[in-house]
């Protein structure tokens, strides 16, 4: 088996005022039954730094205009292997958070070709109602829903 592909990526947790963070219901085409709600976020361009890569891929991934400016410093970094599209990849996550307006409109415009029909919905979800899903990008999302409602809120 190849070794695992090096990806760096950035990830942005936008969080309202009620507490609740905005996640993606999505799919690996290899796995098409098997959604599961997840981050924004993606790879890291080479001329962009992790804050740009965060706010383009808010953008990309839900319409959502950011500066990075506005995001939190850093508040988790993760290494995880997964494969996606039936590619193994090793991701050295970054993640940010960002303050946003419950009432703030997702669009799915601006996905990468390879994301249309697999990034499935858009929720604001709190990390309770998290728990309570079957299926989470990884196991201690609520965990890391609550670092990024703490970390807005040490913002303010």
């Amino acid at each position: 088996m190849p070794e695992p592909i090096r990806r760096t990526t950035a990830r942005v947790l936008p969080v309202n005022r009620e507490g609740a963070v905005l996640l993606l219901l999505e799919r690996d085409p290899t796995r098409p039954t098997e959604p599961y709600w997840g981050t924004i976020g993606g790879a890291v361009d080479p001329e962009e730094s992790l804050a740009e890569a965060a706010v383009r891929e808010l953008w990309e991934e839900t319409g959502i205009v950011a500066d990075p400016a506005d995001l939190t410093p850093p508040f988790h970094r993760r290494q995880t292997e997964f494969s996606w599209n039936g590619v193994a990849y090793l991701g050295d996550s970054t993640v940010f958070a960002l303050r946003l307006p419950g009432d703030t409109p997702v669009t799915f415009d601006h996905l990468e070709k390879e994301e249309v029909g697999n990034v499935l919905d858009a929720r604001w979800l709190t990390p309770r109602q998290a728990m309570d899903e079957a299926w989470l990008m990884w196991p201690d999302l609520p965990d890391l829903m609550s670092d990024a409602i703490a970390a807005v809120e040490g913002l303010t």
